[in-house]
């Protein structure tokens, strides 16, 4: 449970930096609860939309040798984003473009704070 709660936080976090750096990517709620509830639709439609999207594109992704996935990861934020404004969450993506850079800035984020988190594995 402490390990769920914890990759969350990463996430809102992770996606708060990318409204910070990336213009087109907003967060417009008022306080940061509602991040906590961005960064779990962003976890579920990685969790479910994602593997079904990467296999479906597989022959594209491997044509371009691995860059659609940057399309791949974008085209989730938006879905995110679009998630997120039906549930009234105040997290928005302006486009593809936006959401493409959203999402690397994403990535780094987290793999940044990952670094910095503890993983549980530690002895």
């Amino acid at each position: 449970m402490f390990g769920f709660v914890l990759r969350l936080l990463a996430s809102a976090a992770s996606l708060w930096i990318a409204t910070k750096v990336v213009d087109g990517v907003r967060y417009t709620a008022p306080g940061y609860l509602p991040l906590l509830g961005v960064a779990l639709v962003f976890g579920v439609v990685n969790a479910i939309v994602k593997p079904i999207v990467k296999l479906l594109a597989f022959p594209v992704t491997l044509l371009t040798l691995g860059l659609f996935l940057l399309v791949i990861n974008g085209a989730m934020l938006l879905l995110t984003s679009w998630a997120s404004g039906r549930l009234g969450l105040g997290f928005h993506v302006d486009g593809l473009g936006a959401a493409i850079v959203g999402a690397i800035v994403v990535a780094i984020a987290g793999w940044l704070i990952g670094v910095l988190l503890p993983d549980g594995d530690d002895d």
